[in-house]
């Protein structure tokens, strides 16, 4: 093997020519002659006899030259990128350069490689941060959940009304005949939920258990396509009405839900909670904030390869989400009217963005000379153990030591991003005289909205963002490539 060039190209693509000689290739048409021999007939011969040269006598010398590259090629390949001490981030794409003959090939692959990372500003850098702001109102509802899980539901004869659960069964029809989907029994409706199509659950108020009805309703334009802007009759009886026996807001109920004996305590307790809650996410704001800006600072010629790479690994994330949701990914691609090439196509913003970032970090941690000790990973190993209520050795076991250095290294690079940041007040909003709010003028960054209870929330959703590595680490694809042109795909 011979490297004849190797040549830097855009989005740190490196183009290698690489030359397999004469004695290479003919070593990979032995393994060629070894692997297809059974697969020819030959008159005279039984299967995988017949000797190589008069196989190539009835068939020509280059019977076994495809196979021979895609022999040859892979091995080529590696040994090429290993002499010139590539980081290979994605698949080569090949090509064969002139003929193959006895004499060897030679061949182009074009690989992307990690990129020259050249940080910008990532210490002293400033961001808004919400404070932490909590109020009565935002305890009263934790209150009220708590006493939604503690809620018992009791059966009534009487009509059912908005708030209620009612036990019913249900089946559409759609032009007299039943449609798929369309079907449940004893199933527990909240009515006022939403949770069924719209104009369904407000028919089902006022019956009574014992009572059935056929419930007409036209599905919105913006459902699945099997039913858009069908009219259906759903034909409903149901069995029971129930209403919810809220416990009430006492000292009974504080000791009843928790360790406290009177309502002050617990509602004291709680408010403790929610502030260190929204110190917490107001903290991981505003280290998402700064982490952007140390993001969009570097200089960095990206390849595409990790690009995709990355917006696969947020489409898969998605699917597990989906699944685990109990909806299946291809039911879920039929009922919102996507495609995965729309869905990856989408991803790859956030992609990039999270690219950057990693990027970022491996580069501060280069910078910074981070290092992480065996005694750092052993103490790490025993509080997620202590945490997650997880034997010790069992979390070892699942987690590789390499991994954990990962996170640590990652967690002190923000670290050093977030110690010496500066946190600033969020941008006020001008009321106008027509007493509608308009932004203020001269902000760098992006709006963020504040919610009632005082915790800045993102202007914009995107796909789900880290500011550390994944957990698996970075993905690098196998490194093997497929032969173009006269080359098959190698099999293993």
């Amino acid at each position: 093997m011979n490297v004849k060039n190797c040549e830097n190209q855009e989005k740190s693509i490196v183009a290698l020519t690489v030359e397999v000689s004469a004695e290479e290739f003919e070593a990979a048409i032995v393994k060629a002659y070894q692997k297809l021999r059974k697969k020819i007939n030959v008159p005279g011969f039984r299967p995988g006899k017949a000797p190589r040269k008069i196989i190539e006598g009835m068939y020509g010398a280059e019977v076994f030259y495809e196979e021979a590259v895609n022999i040859a090629m892979p091995d080529a390949y590696e040994a090429a990128v290993t002499e010139k001490q590539l980081d290979v981030v994605g698949y080569p794409q090949v090509e064969l350069e002139g003929e193959v003959t006895k004499d060897g090939f030679t061949f182009k692959a074009s690989v992307p490689v990690y990129p020259e990372v050249k940080l910008g500003a990532y210490k002293g850098l400033k961001a808004p941060k919400t404070p932490a702001k909590v109020t009565a109102a935002d305890v009263d509802d934790r209150l009220k959940e708590m006493a939604d899980r503690n809620t018992r539901l009791v059966s009534v004869d009487r009509e059912a009304k908005n708030g209620d659960v009612a036990v019913i069964d249900f089946e559409g029809f759609l032009d007299g005949k039943p449609f798929d989907g369309g079907k449940g029994t004893n199933h527990s409706l909240e009515l006022g939920s939403g949770s069924f199509v719209p104009g369904f659950e407000e028919q089902v108020v006022g019956m009574k258990a014992g009572e059935e009805k056929d419930i007409d309703i036209t599905f919105p334009e913006d459902y699945h396509e099997d039913l858009a802007g069908k009219a259906v009759v759903f034909k409903v009886k149901v069995h029971e009405v129930k209403e919810k026996d809220v416990p009430a807001m006492d000292d009974e109920f504080a000791k009843d839900v928790s360790e406290f004996d009177t309502l002050k305590d617990l509602k004291a307790d709680l408010k403790k909670k929610i502030t260190e809650e929204r110190e917490e996410a107001a903290q991981r704001t505003f280290e998402d904030k700064l982490m952007e800006q140390v993001a969009e600072n570097i200089t960095a010629d990206v390849p595409d390869a990790m690009v995709d790479a990355q917006a696969h690994r947020f489409l898969d994330n998605f699917k597990n989400q989906i699944m685990q949701q109990g909806i299946p990914y291809d039911q879920y691609l039929k009922m919102t009217g996507m495609d995965e090439a729309k869905l990856l196509a989408d991803a790859k913003e956030p992609a990039l963005r999270q690219v950057r970032l990693d990027l970022a970090l491996a580069a501060i941690i280069k910078e910074e000379n981070i290092e992480i000790s065996d005694d750092e990973v052993e103490e790490e190993y025993k509080k997620m153990a202590e945490q997650y209520n997880i034997e010790l050795e069992n979390v070892k076991k699942y987690l590789p030591a390499q991994q954990v250095k990962d996170q640590l290294s990652t967690r002190k690079a923000i670290s050093i991003v977030t110690e010496s940041a500066t946190a600033t007040a969020p941008k006020a909003e001008k009321k106008a005289e027509d007493g509608e709010e308009k932004p203020a003028k001269k902000t760098a960054a992006k709006k963020t909205a504040k919610a009632e209870d005082g915790e800045e929330k993102p202007a914009k959703k995107t796909a789900a963002k880290k500011t550390a590595k994944a957990e698996d680490g970075e993905e690098k694809p196998a490194k093997k490539p497929a032969a173009k042109k006269t080359a098959k795909k190698t099999e293993e």
